[in-house]
């Protein structure tokens, strides 16, 4: 079985669980217009403290920051941060009840996150402080600070990809987590790391049509096309991110042993994200 039609398979095997609770695919939504907000306000705030040159020399900034627009910038993206990984968190309890054969909903999912709120609050910290001292590195390293920045940004999204199943499922810390991911994936990874991939390709492939016809549109009657162009993208958005979270969280269980529900097979999980050769499954 190819690599990407597998990742198809599991796609729909993903919708079949999502078309049971389509009221997880609100919780995307809520994150993003959440994240939205507060990077208005964070936006904002920084904005005001900006230090103003009256007659710039050429070449010259009009704007200077402050020691106080780097303090709330840097807070804005802890606390963007922690919301975008707290609604993560409930699209992962969401998915995760499901597949242990329950019947979610939008309260169960948001208690099942809320009990593992200081976890994911870590996790959130720990991972942008990551996100920020790769950047550092981009921004002061040239370009081999860039490829350096890049392929420890590539390493760590691929230990950490199973964390928040694990904080949620598993209850442990950020630090725990990003430890068992990192056990998890070095034990069942194999040669399909490519498959990890698979969804955001569909994705892609997903979101282009709309784009290029409501683009169009926007090009000739920009008051009709873009609504529709900004609509199509965050409904596909919703959709897709919901589909991921499922997505992951079936691996997850895949991968610790656990059962996975009728809409997986084992042999579908196991094509996408199969035991390395000469390594046996992990038990639960």
């Amino acid at each position: 079985m190819g690599k990407f039609s597998n990742s198809v398979d599991l796609a729909k095997a993903s919708l079949d669980v999502l078309k049971k609770d389509k009221e997880l695919a609100a919780v995307p939504v809520l994150s993003a217009v959440s994240c939205g907000v507060l990077a208005v306000l964070f936006g904002g705030g920084a904005y005001v403290t900006l230090d103003r040159i009256a007659d710039p020399r050429p070449g010259q900034d009009a704007f200077s920051p402050t020691p106080l627009t780097y303090v709330i910038g840097v807070v804005g993206l802890f606390v963007i941060g922690i919301v975008a990984q707290f609604f993560a968190g409930v699209l992962v309890a969401g998915a995760n009840e499901r597949l242990e054969g329950g019947d979610p909903s939008l309260d169960s999912a948001l208690g099942t996150a809320m009990s593992r709120a200081g976890s994911l609050v870590g996790w959130a910290v720990l991972s942008s402080t990551v996100g920020l001292v790769l950047q550092s590195l981009r921004s002061r390293g040239g370009i081999l600070g860039n490829i350096v920045a890049s392929s420890l940004g590539f390493a760590w999204n691929v230990v950490t990809w199973l964390a928040v199943p694990i904080i949620i499922v598993e209850g442990l810390g950020p630090i725990a987590a990003v430890k068992r991911s990192a056990q998890l994936l070095r034990q069942t990874w194999g040669e399909n790391l490519i498959a990890q991939g698979g969804l955001g390709i569909l994705g892609l492939l997903l979101m282009l049509p709309g784009m290029v016809v409501f683009g169009i549109v926007s090009a000739a009657l920009p008051l009709v096309g873009l609504p529709l162009l900004f609509l199509y993208v965050a409904v596909v958005g919703s959709v897709l991110a919901a589909l991921g979270a499922i997505y992951r969280t079936a691996l997850y269980r895949f991968a610790a042993g656990l059962p996975t529900g009728q809409a997986f097979s084992d042999a579908t999980l196991g094509a996408a994200f199969g035991p390395k050769k000469g390594a046996a499954r992990l038990p639960g």
